[in-house]
């Protein structure tokens, strides 16, 4: 055996720490069995995986028939296509090979309620074998904590991924293909075997045959051969059992390239799919996919070779993987497993970089585009392509370290001071909560920004309890004010109408400052104080979580939407309130999230925020003006009661309130006792950015003291 074909199977020349998965489970075990906290979040991360599991099933089984599994149940089912005499693709939803029929076809005698049951538990537990084997692949040397906490973590990944999900609800046997390629390459030795397993997850999945070439380009000669003999062999036993079903799948559709759904459709991440959706068609839209396949899996296959022969067999299957789905015809969600194993590159020398790549990969395959990217014509194609892209970016792009890199281990540290010990430093799961005064890296910020902002918009929808209950809630508030004495909505809205460029003034001012103030501070503070920014993005954060406790707990209905009042909407027009439909906006946003008022929450949380941070006078003025000028605005308007905005100033303060019991106050004293300085000195602070620009010293933490 060859030094490549070692070092390609991950042992070559290794060490007890540098052999696949480093210390392994049971050492891993033994160093962090006196640990409590490790332990805790082990147990905890276990009962993660449990209750995905639990409702993984449940969500499957509670569907009423026809509605779960319906793959598989369009294949097995009493009116089945493995049932008819006929040709499997006649009817055209039967999407897998022929010989992949060959194999469901026993499946039909079994009982429809039980063959579900059993599929569902059996890709549950394919799930956690997969999880398994990867765990045990991951590049050496592995650290403590990771091989102690890997299995969990990379189960828990799994099975909340798009494709995992897609497949247990289609009933789908795409996990195997998957599986039988990491065991041929990690779990069983020899030559013949790993081809033997390759050529059959090839029969099943025509693309994965990519790996016989794999193994080729790594001097793995024989288990290539053997791959290619093993798929030519099951495809050739499934012509000469179903003739016309191959001759259907093969000739007719391409090698299944015209079954299932439409190939222009986004379900179909390939590159075939993405130039379809281009708009090209015909004999040039297959000369420009021939050519892109072509170089795709020319640039992908060297890389996957390299990083073999580098150690990093795991990745080098994760980017072979990444190749089958760009240049197969087609690529269906419930097949884009590979594109999550990338997750495993290693990608940037700085240790605030180190993250981007594994978020974008585990963002990209866990939630749908319309979350990540916003409704934006120029971010449309790579929001309708996402998970291409990130294929793509995995086979030819991301520049992976090396295991030789002094990056490897070691990434340059981008902390521009010393980080604070946490509060709670003997909770477990708490002691991440540490002040870093450095700037965080731009590309996780906006996922994370995009991405709660998408959670809330929908939990925020989803929060409503009907009509009537908003509208009693709504007269409870305005029987409140009316005993308080604060009831001006009414007067303040026909005040604000009977002037017509006030009105238009309130109306802009409500539609448009509410989103552009926070996000134009936020991004100040990214550049210029980056330390503040951290804490100040925290607690809008907090804030908006609190408000969303407050729209499912209380739906209030705003003036604008009260019957019999008298209100005029002055920014969405008249409603019809008679109808129980009434309003165009009522079936894209819940209207009655009215309590309490992010409108001025966010405003006030702007206000304090410039008034802490602000050095002019004239500065701290126009933040104070900001609230003033947005609870008028959402009073005169008839979105908000008084009492609205009363709620929103509690959650911002209860955000700051909850930041501070995290964090500690966001200056805190210095190493001597005194002082709100900076703690470190200026050559231990290299890059002056991180502190304020403009002369303010670095607010420094001693600690949890405070």
């Amino acid at each position: 055996m060859t030094d490549v074909e070692r070092s390609v199977r991950g042992d070559a020349g290794a060490g007890p720490e540098d052999k696949a998965f480093g210390l392994g489970q049971a050492g891993a075990g033994a160093i962090h069995s006196k640990d409590p906290r490790a332990a805790a979040v082990r147990a905890v991360l276990w009962l993660v995986v449990g209750v995905l599991a639990v409702r993984q099933v449940a969500v499957v089984l509670r569907r009423p028939p026809g509605e779960r599994l319906t793959d598989l149940e369009t294949w097995t089912g009493a009116t089945g296509v493995l049932h008819i005499a006929g040709s499997l693709y006649d009817p055209g939803r039967f999407t897998g090979t022929p010989f992949a029929g060959l194999v469901l076809k026993p499946l039909t005698v079994s009982a429809e309620q039980a063959l579900g049951v059993v599929w569902t538990f059996g890709s549950l537990l394919l799930v956690v074998l997969l999880g398994y084997v990867v765990v045990r692949a991951l590049p050496a040397p592995v650290s403590r904590s990771t091989a102690f906490l890997a299995l969990p973590v990379a189960i828990t990944l799994l099975m909340v991924s798009l494709p995992v999900r897609n497949t247990l609800h289609l009933g789908q046997i795409s996990i195997l293909p998957v599986l039988l390629v990491l065991i041929a390459c990690f779990a069983v030795r020899g030559e013949r075997l790993p081809g033997v397993l390759t050529g059959i997850a090839a029969a099943l999945q025509p693309a994965v045959l990519l790996f016989a070439v794999f193994f080729w380009l790594t001097g793995r000669r024989r288990a290539a051969l053997s791959g290619g003999v093993t798929f030519a062999v099951c495809t050739a036993l499934a012509w000469v059992v179903m003739p016309r079903d191959s001759w259907a799948y093969w000739v007719h559709h391409l090698a299944g390239a015209g079954l299932g759904e439409r190939p222009d459709s986004l379900a179909n991440q390939s590159l075939h799919g993405a130039l379809l959706r281009f708009g090209l068609q015909g004999p040039a839209e297959i000369a420009v996919f021939l050519a892109l396949a072509a170089v795709v899996a020319l640039l992908g296959l060297r890389r996957a070779a390299r990083y073999a022969r580098d150690g990093q067999l795991l990745l080098a299957v994760a980017i072979t993987g990444c190749v089958a789905v760009a240049v197969s015809p087609t690529a269906w969600q419930h097949q884009l497993l590979w594109v999550l194993l990338a997750v495993v590159g290693r990608a940037g020398t700085r240790a605030s970089d180190r993250l981007v790549w594994p978020a974008v990969v585990v963002l990209v395959l866990t939630l749908p585009g319309k979350m990540l990217l916003p409704n934006v014509g120029v971010l449309l194609p790579l929001r309708d392509n996402a998970l291409l892209v990130a294929a793509l970016g995995a086979a030819c792009a991301v520049p992976f370290l090396s295991r030789t890199s002094p990056h490897w281990r070691r990434p340059v540290p981008t902390d521009h001071a010393k980080p604070v010990p946490a509060r709670f430093a003997r909770v477990p799961l708490l002691p991440f909560w540490r002040r870093v005064l450095s700037r965080p890296n731009l590309l996780l910020e906006l996922l994370l920004i995009r991405v709660v902002y998408s959670a809330y918009a929908k939990v925020r929808l989803a929060a409503t309890a009907g009509r009537p209950t908003a509208e009693e809630h709504g007269r409870q508030i305005h029987s409140a004010e009316q005993w308080l004495h604060i009831d001006i909505e009414h007067w303040a809205n026909h005040a604000v109408v009977g002037i017509p460029w006030l009105r238009d003034f309130f109306d802009y001012y409500y539609s448009t400052f509410h989103f552009i103030v926070p996000l134009a501070i936020l991004g100040v503070l990214y550049v210029r104080r980056p330390s503040d920014y951290r804490w100040a993005r925290t607690t809008i954060g907090f804030a908006t979580v609190l408000a969303l406790v407050g729209f499912w707990l209380y739906p209030l209905a705003p003036p604008r939407l009260m019957p019999g009042l008298g209100f005029i909407d002055t920014v969405h027009g008249v409603q019809d309130l008679d109808s129980p439909d009434f309003g165009a906006l009522t079936a894209v946003t819940n209207q009655y999230a009215a309590m309490p008022s992010l409108h001025f929450g966010w405003s006030l949380w702007c206000g304090v925020v410039i008034v802490l941070l602000a050095r002019g006078t004239w500065m701290k003025v126009l933040g104070l003006l900001h609230p003033l000028f947005t609870v008028a605005a959402i009073v005169a308007t008839g979105n908000h009661w008084v009492l609205d905005a009363v709620g929103g100033a509690a959650v911002v303060a209860a955000g700051f309130g909850l930041t501070y019991a995290l964090a500690g106050p966001r200056r805190l004293r210095t190493g001597t006792g005194t002082g709100t300085g900076a703690g470190t000195d200026a050559a231990e602070r290299p890059d002056r950015e991180a502190g304020d620009v403009a002369g303010t010293p670095v607010p420094e933490a001693a600690g949890s003291k405070a």
